[in-house]
């Protein structure tokens, strides 16, 4: 029989033991059932968090992330749709957040941020681009719209689909995607602020934009809309990259295709005149990579209207399969930042992609690295129908109906170029 102070010992020995041997048992099970759940969702998932809320009491905004398994996120905003940061690896798999914008929704709606308005990140509607003269005519009625822009309606008027609340709706792994979607019913008469001076865009359209990520780092945007009445639509994502990493200085140097021969030339306030111009011969031409800065300053007019790219390239037939599964995708643009070997192909269903330098970059706003934002910190690819399709007959309808609803979508696809990265665009050099 062991003495009292060995049976005391014993007893807090086992007791020790117990604990240890539940806690052993504990953190494998609990680690298993983790890694289950990951398997079963091959490594994606969406998660969200409070973002803050909008000015004087408003609405609290939600920031949802989506993640894959290949280092790859995308944070979106249910206010303005806005993509507030996107994650991906650079060729030797350092991550880095490659778009502008900023830490907390104090930074999308501060006097300064409303003041330059760069539409950073957001959803843009009902109209994407200028409609010249904040007007246009629709089966022989005239419609007005806010002049916000030069005498001209930019990306919707004062209060577009960027400065709106939208309906989250997570989308759960499955079929190896996870996503968000987002919807919101745009009244008849938005694009007017003061409907007493112009009577904004007709008809009520129920809008829906999912975004879709896979593990092969790609993002894809579905756009879809239905109206009670005829009107016209444009919907596209404004994001800004700097493929180097958000606060990383200039995109000068980054290196841009476009799978365009044919641009829309335009007038001193950025409309169209109506022609479409060969880029041959010209600094507009992307037919092959160049650098951005290469021939930014030239002195051509078109670079002069502008203050740099600004302009609405047309995009050429689709000659082949572009992935995704979807033979109507086109390969719109190639994006390669040399110094990271980071890179964004863009494929689309919409006929025209708006090339925009970050001309207007003033200096004013601070990002999310709490660095500068300076002209050319960022460059804009805007998937679209072209600028003032309304007013130009020429160019390819806008207009939807109610028994011909809208439909577009749009692929980012993120990957890596040299010393041994295994690109879209290098794939598609060969």
């Amino acid at each position: 029989m062991l003495p009292k102070s060995s049976r005391s010992l014993r007893a807090v020995l086992c007791a020790l033991v117990a604990v240890l041997a539940v806690a052993l048992f504990a953190v494998p099970a609990s680690a298993k059932s983790r890694h289950h759940v990951r398997a079963a969702a091959d490594g994606l998932s969406v998660t969200s968090a409070p973002f803050g809320n909008l000015p004087n009491g408003g609405a609290a905004v939600t920031r949802y992330t989506l993640a894959n398994a290949s280092g790859m996120t995308v944070s979106i905003l249910d206010y303005g749709g806005i993509i507030q940061s996107l994650t991906v690896p650079d060729r030797a798999g350092h991550d880095a957040n490659v778009t502008l914008g900023f830490g907390d929704i104090a930074g999308y709606t501060s006097d300064a941020y409303v003041k330059s308005n760069p539409y950073f990140g957001a959803i843009i509607g009902r109209y994407g681009n200028r409609i010249g003269g904040a007007k246009f005519t629709l089966d022989g009625k005239t419609y007005t719209l806010d002049a916000n822009n030069n005498g001209n309606t930019l990306h919707g008027g004062f209060k577009g689909f960027d400065k709106v609340m939208w309906d989250a709706t997570p989308i759960a792994p499955h079929d190896g995607t996870v996503g968000l979607k987002l919807t919101r019913r745009s009244p008849a008469g938005e694009g007017c602020a003061d409907l007493s001076t112009c009577t904004g865009f007709p008809g009520n359209v129920d809008v829906s934009v999912t975004f879709t990520l896979d593990n092969h780092n790609d993002l894809q945007f579905d756009y879809a809309a239905t109206t009670d009445a005829p009107t016209v639509l444009n919907l596209t994502n404004h994001s800004y990259w700097n493929l180097a990493g958000e606060g990383s200085g200039s995109i000068n140097d980054h290196q841009l295709r476009l799978n365009a021969d044919h641009y829309t030339p335009v007038d001193s306030l950025l409309i169209p005149t109506g022609a479409i111009d060969p880029v041959a011969g010209t600094p507009m031409d992307f037919t092959s990579f160049h650098a951005i800065g290469e021939r930014l300053r030239d002195n051509f007019e078109q670079l002069v209207f502008g203050r740099g790219y600004d302009h609405n390239w047309v995009l050429n037939a689709p000659s082949g399969h572009h992935g995704k599964g979807d033979d109507d995708l086109n390969l719109a643009a190639q994006l390669v930042d040399p110094s990271s070997g980071r890179e964004l192909t863009i494929t689309t269903t919409e006929p025209g992609i708006q090339f925009y330098s970050g001309n207007f970059l003033d200096g004013t706003l601070y990002g999310t690295s709490g660095r500068q934002y300076r002209q050319g910190d960022g460059l804009a690819l805007e998937t679209q129908h072209f600028p003032d399709s309304p007013n130009k007959p020429n160019f390819p309808s806008t207009r939807i109906d109610p028994d011909h609803p809208y439909a577009s979508r749009t692929v980012y696809s993120f990957s890596t170029v040299g010393k041994g990265g295994k690109g879209h665009a290098a794939r598609a050099r060969h």
